[in-house]
C-alpha cells in the first residue's frame, strides 16, 4: 500500500533510461539516495501504444540517429530480464517499484513484477479496457489527469474504483509546462470531488518551488521526473530534474512537514524561556 504517513514521493524514471538498463540503474540509484519512496517506470508495447500512422514518421533519437518512430519505441522498451533487475535494485535500495503499463499485455507483463502500485498515465485516461484491467490487478492506483475534462476524470476514476487504495493526481502534460499553466488550485478541487482518495500532483515544470506549493497546497503525493543530466537527449529530460535537484525537493518537502506541525495556539516549550525573559 501507498504510504500514508508523509508526502509519497516518485521519481519519475519513465524512459529517461534511453533504454539503457545500466542507466536505469543509476536513476534507481540516485532517487533512493534523494530520499524518494517510489522509482516509476513505463512499460508498453509498441505495436500497441503507437498509433499506427505514426510507425513511419522519422525522428531523432537519444542514440545520435534518425529512425521511425516505431524502430524507436521498439528499441527504448527494456525486456523481462531488464526489468526483473530493476525490481531486485528497487528492493536492495528501500525504494517501491511502480510503473505505468500503457496497454493491456504491457499490464500484464507488470502484474508478474508486483509493483507497489500501478500508475495510470494521462494519455491514458480514456483507455477504459487498460484501465478496467488495472482496477482488477488488486494494486493500489494512482492516476494523473493531464489532458482531461471533468467528464473523462470521472469516468477513469470509476473503471479503477475497485483498487484497493486509490491516488490522483493534478498534472498539466506540457514538457516542460509554464508557470501559468500549472492550475495548482486543482489539487483542492480534486479534494473535493474524491475525498475518499489520496491527491496530489505530477509536475513537468522547470524548478522544484511550484511542487513545494503544491504539498503546502494539500498534495499527499508528488511525482517529478529525475534525469542524470537535463541536457541528454529524449522525449522527458528537460522537463525533469537532476540527482542535486532531487535531493533538495525531498529534503524542503520533509523540513515543510516539520514547520507544519500543529495548529493548536499554545505557548509552546521552546518560546517558555524567552516569555519569562520579554515579558516579565
Amino acid at each position: 500500500m501507498i504510504r500514508t504517513d508523509r508526502t509519497y514521493i516518485i521519481a519519475e524514471i519513465g524512459i529517461n533510461h534511453n533504454g539503457n538498463v545500466n542507466t536505469a540503474l543509476d536513476l534507481i540509484y540516485e532517487a533512493a539516495e534523494a530520499g524518494c519512496d517510489a522509482a516509476k517506470f513505463q512499460i508498453r508495447t509498441p505495436e500497441l501504444s503507437l498509433p499506427k500512422e505514426m510507425w513511419d514518421v522519422r525522428r531523432d533519437t537519444p542514440w545520435g540517429e534518425t529512425m521511425s518512430y516505431i524502430d524507436y519505441r521498439r528499441r527504448i522498451e527494456l525486456s523481462d530480464s531488464d526489468y526483473r533487475r530493476i525490481v531486485d535494485a528497487c528492493y536492495a535500495n528501500y525504494i517501491d517499484f511502480a510503473a505505468s503499463p500503457w496497454d493491456v499485455p504491457a499490464a500484464l507483463r507488470l502484474v508478474d513484477l508486483d509493483p507497489a502500485f500501478v500508475k495510470v498515465a494521462s494519455a491514458s485516461l480514456t483507455d477504459m479496457l487498460l484501465l478496467q484491467r488495472i482496477g482488477r490487478m488488486g494494486k493500489p492506483v494512482i492516476m494523473s489527469t493531464g489532458m482531461s475534462t471533468l467528464s473523462e476524470v470521472y469516468r477513469a476514476y470509476h473503471a479503477i474504483a475497485t483498487a484497493p487504495q486509490l491516488g490522483i493526481l493534478a498534472c498539466t502534460s506540457a514538457y516542460p509546462a509554464k508557470t501559468e499553466d500549472l492550475h495548482l488550485n486543482r489539487i483542492h478541487t480534486l479534494k473535493e470531488m474524491f475525498p475518499e482518495a489520496l491527491v496530489g500532483y505530477s509536475g513537468h515544470e522547470p524548478g522544484l518551488w511550484t511542487t513545494l506549493c503544491a504539498v503546502a497546497m494539500g498534495a499527499r503525493i508528488v511525482e517529478r521526473h529525475i534525469t542524470l543530466d537535463r541536457s541528454m537527449k529524449g522525449s522527458d529530460h528537460g522537463a525533469s530534474v537532476e540527482p542535486k535537484g532531487f535531493q533538495l525537493l525531498v529534503r524542503e518537502i520533509r523540513n515543510f512537514e516539520q514547520a507544519r506541525g500543529s495548529g493548536e495556539i499554545q505557548v509552546h516549550e521552546c518560546e517558555k524561556k524567552d516569555l519569562k525573559r520579554l515579558r516579565g
